[in-house]
């Protein structure tokens, strides 16, 4: 047996089916011993390595397992980095198999030799080793792949090319040498129990309570749902954690933060007490004002307690079991009108992106586009959106209900994950839709080519479903709308346009299906044939780039700066006044309690 095989037979006593990778001599042996196992875990080929390590990301974020990607020495190892950073980034566990150059070639300025040790020391610091002798196996595997799934990041193995081809030698009973056993112990942290004490005196104690949860409150829904009831509190949820609670509750607000609904931004504004569970939101400024309210936090994991705020509690644990010991000292709000208030401005909220999303616009708003799709989603749907004005979107006007999942690139934020997203979902959950909403900056930067990748796989899903949506504005949104909101400035045409493309005319071509909508009246059509087809479906919207997403609670300077950006440059842009003024007008619509 060589170390190769032997890599692959330990992969599989970890119970690792997919690696998603692409090839590159540095790998050599390591494919060799891929047909030697019979494509046991099965090889995944991206088009691209970046895209595989998406790939391993969205496998882990909707399986709740470790994602694998591999790539061969040199440039391969260098691609991977942009998704392992949003692995880590968004605390996903993602283990990295790299190739190397020969032992022999190193630091002889050879043919693809980087310092990989040097280059991955950041994004694998918790764990990132080379093998240089097969008795280092099974170690340095097994601990790469317990220390990414219990501390919930990436990792990296580093095997140079000639090692691939040693026999391999299990390490000895002998001193320096370093045996290993299989698997990752479950194990849930819980907080003492004056500190619990001490959390439910501050919660005791409010009267207009907030809670924030991110995705590490995903698996306490149950905990989460109880503790809101005993305090009359509204619940908020990080852009992470926008499936860890329905919206279909009346007291859930939504997204919170610069992709956020009102409703949260005016109960963050307006509470005494903070609860936040599971989430490490950065944006200070979208949290209630210092001073304002008490608040406590609740986190698996001790380096990121007492982040974003001036906590007065801080409780290190597993979301469901400290909520479990904190409930029994919690003691239930009598006064309702702080919670009635809270489902009133939720409510009026999915009232106004109702009315926004009817908007007109040229050809097509986008509001439309994603506010249709929330009352045709499947309750088992899983759903991605990438970076860009489509996130916004996504935030705000999609529902999550049933057992829908959801995720993006939350902390890092980079551009392009959305299609591999899905495809590594697919891989995780082959019986179950999956729906990317993407911007044509996104899509023409990684998607397009990923849709080979969807095209080579999806016979072998048992519901062949995967919608891929492309907002297609021919403008890079985002920063758009950023430069004229932040800096007052114009569109720089330069910078900032983007060629047509036909998507659904290029996935037709590579045996997909797809359709072209220019018109308000073909959204909903094309929504129920792209969720009704036998194969991955590619819808091409015509989006207006004049329909701003700036968070409706923006402050008046920032739409300000907006206008007169537009109405100073972009002359072919002045639609964009009077979908902003109209958005911002519904906001204070009769009945919402203001003058």
């Amino acid at each position: 047996m060589k170390v190769s095989d032997y890599v692959l037979e330990r992969l599989r006593d970890w119970e690792v089916e997919y690696v998603f990778a692409y090839p590159g001599d540095g790998i050599n042996g390591l494919l060799a011993a891929w047909g030697r196992a019979d494509d046991r875990p099965r090889f995944v080929q991206a088009r691209h390595e970046e895209m595989a390590a998406f790939e391993a990301v969205g496998y882990a974020k909707f399986s709740g397992r470790t994602g694998v990607c591999a790539a061969t020495s040199g440039p391969g190892a260098i691609h991977l980095l942009n998704g392992l950073y949003d692995a880590k980034l968004d605390h996903v566990p993602v283990v990295a198999v790299v190739g190397q150059t020969d032992r022999s070639a190193m630091g002889g300025s050879y043919q693809q030799e980087v310092d990989l040790l040097t280059l991955y020391k950041d994004v694998a610091s918790e764990f990132c080793e080379m093998v240089t002798v097969p008795a280092q196996l099974p170690n340095v595997l097994d601990r790469a792949l317990r220390v990414a799934a219990t501390r919930r990041t990436v990792t990296a193995v580093i095997i140079p090319a000639d090692v691939q081809e040693l026999d391999y030698e299990p390490p000895a009973h002998a001193f320096k040498q370093v045996p290993s056993s299989l698997g990752v112990p479950r194990y849930a942290p819980v907080p003492v129990q004056e500190e619990l004490a001490r959390a439910a005196e501050v919660l005791n104690a409010g009267e207009k309570v907030a809670m924030l949860i991110g995705q590490g409150a995903r698996s306490a829904r149950p905990e989460v749902e109880q503790v809101a009831d005993l305090l009359g509190a509204g619940v908020a949820k990080a852009l992470l954690g926008k499936d860890a609670l329905p919206d279909t509750l009346t007291y859930v607000t939504g997204s919170i933060g610069l992709l956020g609904t009102r409703p949260s931004y005016e109960m963050m504004r307006d509470c005494d007490t903070l609860l936040v569970v599971g989430s490490s939101f950065p944006y200070t400024q979208f949290l209630p004002e210092f001073g304002q309210a008490r608040a406590v936090q609740i986190d698996i994991d001790p380096a990121m307690v007492g982040l974003r705020y001036p906590f007065e509690v801080n409780l290190v644990g597993d979301a469901g079991q400290a909520l479990r010991r904190l409930i029994p000292l919690l003691e239930r709000k009598a006064d309702g009108a702080w919670r009635k208030t809270v489902e009133e401005n939720a409510a009026r909220w999915w009232e106004v992106m109702r009315r926004r999303a009817e908007v007109s616009a040229d050809p097509v708003n986008p509001e439309h586009v994603v506010h249709t799709l929330d009352a045709l989603l499947p309750d088992n749907a899983i759903l991605a959106a990438d970076s860009g004005s489509a996130a916004n979107w996504y935030a705000r006007h999609l529902r999550m209900r049933g057992d829908m999942r959801g995720s993006l690139s939350g902390t890092l934020a980079t551009m392009g994950p959305g299609v591999p997203y899905v495809i590594g979902a697919k891989f995780a959950h082959p019986d179950r839709p999956a729906i990317a909403i993407v911007g044509d900056g996104a899509m023409q930067m990684n998607g397009l080519a990923e849709l080979i990748t969807a095209a080579k796989y999806y016979r072998e899903w048992a519901d062949p479903r995967m919608v891929v949506a492309v907002l297609n504005n021919h403008d890079l949104n985002q920063v758009t709308w950023e430069m004229r909101a932040m800096q007052g400035a114009p569109q720089f045409e330069a910078s900032q346009s983007l060629p047509d493309v036909r998507y659904a005319d290029i996935a037709r071509t590579f045996g997909l299906d797809g359709v072209r909508v220019e018109r308000p009246e073909d959204v909903e059509p094309a929504w129920r044939q792209a969720l009704a087809a036998d194969r991955p479906f590619v819808i091409d919207f015509r989006t207006d780039p004049a329909v701003p997403p700036i968070p409706p609670h923006a402050p008046w300077d920032q739409i300000k700066a907006a206008a007169s950006a537009v109405l100073h440059g972009d002359s072919d842009r002045t639609s964009v006044v009077r979908q902003g003024v109209k958005a911002k007008i519904q906001e204070f619509l009769p009945g919402n309690g203001r003058s």
